[in-house]
Order: C-alpha cells, then sequence, then structure tokens
C-alpha cells in the first residue's frame, strides 16, 4: 500500500510536469526575421465593444506604440500620434530589466558573484565612502535599490556625488548612479562591453533590434514596441526564448520575486504586483496597498520614465506593451495612468 501510494503521487506530480510543459510548449515565438503571427480578439471572446474606449485613452495619455500579445501572438497593435511598428522610442528605466538579465547571464558563465563586493568590478573609492562602508555595498545591492548612498544626486556616476546615508541593505531609494555602475561590472567581469556582451546574450538571440547609447550619466536603451514585446515574452517562458535557456532560471526566480523587505514590489530591477506595500521613486513614503490594484497579482513590470511599460501576466499569458510621451497622470499612484490603464483592459480581457 505505502509503494503504491508513492507510485500515485509520483504520476501526479509528472502529470502536473507534462501539463506545465504543455502549456510552456504552447507559447508561440516570431522568428527573428519574418511576420508575427496574430489572433483576432473575437476568437478570445474579448469584449472588442470596449477597444474604442482603450484606443481614444491611449491616444489621449500621448502613447506611441500599443501591443497586448496572448500565448506570444499579437492580438491588439496599434500606434498612434505619427509612430509606427519600424519606429523606435526610448525604454528609459524600463531599460534597468534589460541590465538585470545581462547580470543573471554573467553570473551564471562565471564572470560574477552578484554577493560579490562592488569594489571587485569597480576598484576602491568608486564611492566616496570610507572603505569600511564601501565595502559593505555589493552587486545585490545595486540590482535592489538598497545600497545606503544618497540618492540627491540621482543619475551622477561621479564618486564625489555617490555618499553615505545608511549601510548597506538598510534603507531602499530608487538611485540610477550605482543602477548605471551595473553595465561598467559587466564591462570588468568579461572584458567585454556591456553593449557587446547584451547584444550577443540576448538581444541576438530573441531577434531584439534596439542599441544603446550614453546621454549624460544615462544609458539608454531604444527599439521598437515590437522588441519590447519579444523581451516580454522572454520573461513570460521564464528566460527561456523556443527550447533556449537565455537568463539562468534560479537567477530568474529570484529576480521577478521581492529582493528585500523594505519594499517587497521591487525584485532585481522589476517592479511588481499583488504585495502588501510599495515605496515609488524619489520617496520614502510607505504606501500599503498593491502597486497596481486593478491588475492582476502576478503581474510583473519593467517601468520607466514617461509612462514606459512591459507588463509581464504569467496567469493570463498575456505581454502588454505601452511607448509614448509622458501619460501626465503621476507615475504608478493609484489614480494613475497603469491603474486607469488595467481598469479599460479588465473591462476587454476576460
Amino acid at each position: 500500500m505505502k509503494y503504491l501510494m508513492i507510485l500515485m503521487l509520483i504520476s501526479v506530480f509528472a502529470c502536473k510536469n507534462n501539463v506545465e510543459q504543455q502549456r510552456e510548449s504552447e507559447l508561440y515565438f516570431p522568428p527573428l526575421d519574418g511576420n508575427w503571427e496574430t489572433t483576432n480578439p473575437n476568437i478570445l471572446n474579448w469584449n472588442t465593444n470596449n477597444l474604442n474606449d482603450l484606443y481614444n485613452y491611449l491616444q489621449e495619455k500621448e502613447t506611441k506604440g500599443f501591443i497586448i500579445l496572448k500565448d506570444g501572438k499579437i492580438v491588439i497593435e496599434k500606434y498612434f500620434n505619427g509612430h509606427s511598428n519600424t519606429a523606435k522610442w526610448n525604454w528609459y528605466s524600463a531599460a534597468k530589466t534589460l541590465t538585470s538579465a545581462t547580470i543573471g547571464i554573467a553570473q551564471n558563465e562565471g564572470f560574477l558573484d552578484i554577493n560579490d563586493k562592488t569594489s571587485d568590478y569597480l576598484g576602491l573609492h568608486w564611492t566616496s565612502l570610507d572603505l569600511d562602508k564601501e565595502n559593505l555595498i555589493t552587486i545585490r545591492h545595486q540590482l535592489t535599490m538598497t545600497t545606503g548612498l544618497d540618492n540627491t544626486n540621482f543619475t551622477s556616476t561621479n564618486p564625489l556625488d555617490l555618499t553615505y546615508l545608511a549601510d548597506a541593505g538598510t534603507r531602499w531609494a530608487y538611485h540610477n548612479g550605482p543602477y548605471t555602475l551595473l553595465q561598467s561590472v559587466v564591462t570588468n567581469a568579461t572584458n567585454i562591453s556591456f553593449n557587446e556582451y547584451f547584444y550577443e546574450k540576448i538581444q541576438d538571440k530573441i531577434g531584439m533590434n534596439g542599441f544603446w547609447y550614453i546621454f549624460g550619466d544615462l544609458h539608454i536603451y531604444r527599439s521598437t514596441t515590437r522588441d519590447m514585446a519579444r523581451f516580454g515574452l522572454l520573461i513570460l517562458r521564464n528566460g527561456k526564448w523556443k527550447d533556449e535557456d537565455i537568463i539562468p532560471q534560479t537567477y530568474f526566480n529570484e529576480m521577478v520575486n521581492s529582493s528585500q523587505s523594505i519594499n517587497p514590489s521591487y525584485g532585481y530591477l522589476w517592479w511588481l504586483n499583488g504585495k502588501n506595500k510599495y515605496i515609488l521613486p524619489q520617496s520614502q513614503e510607505v504606501h500599503t496597498t498593491n502597486l497596481i490594484p486593478n491588475a492582476p497579482n502576478d503581474l510583473i513590470a519593467a517601468l520607466g520614465a514617461n509612462d514606459q511599460k512591459i507588463y509581464v501576466v504569467p496567469s493570463k499569458k498575456l505581454i502588454v506593451v505601452r511607448c509614448g510621451e509622458d501619460a501626465n497622470t503621476g507615475q504608478l499612484t493609484l489614480s494613475g495612468f497603469d491603474n486607469v490603464l488595467w481598469e479599460k483592459l479588465g473591462n476587454i480581457i476576460p
């Protein structure tokens, strides 16, 4: 009887794994070059009567490109205000997620460990801190926005502007300077420029065609809306493209889950819905609610200035992408663009 129960349990787990694998295999991946398959929203029983309300809202809020993927196929693709499917646009901080994924690959290939001191790769005195405090800062702290550095000079990577405010790991603050230096960490660890490493390990493998450029202290990624959707699809598939592992699984799981308890709505440079509190960029105020109440709890998001968005919803196998000018509704506030958009999407998608 005992052995029979063990066999039954093994059978149940095997069936569960087979179902999960079958669901994953149902995802469509567009060819690296060529046409991207589409699906009619009516076939999916979406409420298309509410599409015009969505389109009007998007256009009113200065949207340029908007895409919804279901199971990897394009259901909705709209362009507004002179944009097109070949036009490129800045990701701004949504591209932090590209850097995070690249860090995971570099770690998997043995070039670095995110628990290493940042100074192992940037050298001593990359900040103006005393060495005992500087050596507390690790790559993980850069990924999780918990370096403890004063974020007043938000974008600066100058050591004179990277000053002490708290011990690493004890304070969460959205801070662009330490984030930007992650790309230098990759360059110094691999002896390959960050751009080249990213293009080889991610962009070329999934058919993206964007590029990085430097503007002051900012490293900005620019691409088409479809490129944003391609990266979203890689994330929906847990870091795989077709049958190839792009982002290591262990790292991927850490990346898209709460990275610390101060702001559980933040992973490794990804925003996470469904948590009990969040802290916004340029603030220390704690909001005790979901990040985007109208969105599914399992939503994870790449979010950038002027409302650049890649939303990934595993439970619905959905990718939603928006790029454009500032929607001017207040970044991530409960009455802001994200929440209103998901209210409208909820009126369309069952």
